[in-house]
């Protein structure tokens, strides 16, 4: 079965190259969607002779997942895994992930960072909590870690997923998508890396506040 691992990035020139490296040890199949960097991560990841896909403008990560997702489609991808550019995730967690995929044990496998003991920082704790709360309220299922950025799916999930936002309310969205359209959903425990760098990274309050309040519209259009 072919794998091919989707990497959006935006303004990653610190931590892309590393983490395409370590993704190399498991997969060729790399798929970058550059979401209009104005920095070098257009070139750092060309550099490394992986597939390169740019946004002229940024997009947003939800912009950025879709054009991935639909990449790897395109480049007969059997199992497509998003993995976050800013080096959080360590790249050992991937057999672990697709493993359920192919054992037809599941069609979306989602790595949460809270079945382990990982060193969390409490305030990444609660905003995720709050994260699990809202996307349980507005699409009625019950994730651990709803934002997560580490996820496969394999062939008949992909394809039937439609992500219509274009910002970090992709993560719920694609929460909807799963339970709207009945995929066998299964969460695997994976580890988290926590750099100053990876801090910088992600939502601050008022994205949060923005991104509920996208997502109560996202709600109410899909009725």
């Amino acid at each position: 079965m072919k794998l091919v691992v989707v990497i959006p990035a935006y303004n990653e020139e610190k931590a892309i190259s590393q983490v395409i490296e370590e993704v190399k040890k498991y997969t060729e199949n790399i798929i970058v969607v550059d979401d209009g960097s104005t920095d070098k991560t257009n070139w750092l990841a060309k550099k490394q002779r992986v597939i390169v896909y740019r946004h002229l403008v940024n997009r947003g990560l939800g912009g950025a997942l879709a054009t991935g997702i639909e990449a790897a489609l395109n480049h007969k991808a059997d199992i497509i895994l998003t993995f976050d550019a800013d080096g959080q995730h360590p790249a050992e967690d991937i057999p672990k992930l697709i493993k359920p995929i192919i054992k037809s044990e599941a069609d979306v496998v989602i790595g949460s960072r809270f079945f382990k003991k990982n060193k969390i920082p409490f305030n990444r704790k609660i905003a995720n909590f709050i994260g699990n709360i809202i996307t349980f309220i507005l699409f009625g299922i019950w994730v651990s870690d709803s934002q997560s950025g580490l996820r496969c799916f394999n062939k008949k999930a992909a394809k039937t997923l439609k992500i219509e936002t274009s910002s970090m309310e992709v993560s719920s969205e694609i929460i909807k998508e799963i339970k709207k359209h009945h995929l066998r959903l299964k969460e695997i425990p994976i580890k988290a890396i926590y750099t100053t760098y990876s801090l910088s990274k992600g939502q601050n309050f008022i994205l949060g506040i923005k991104t509920l309040i996208k997502l109560i519209f996202l709600k109410f259009r899909s009725k």
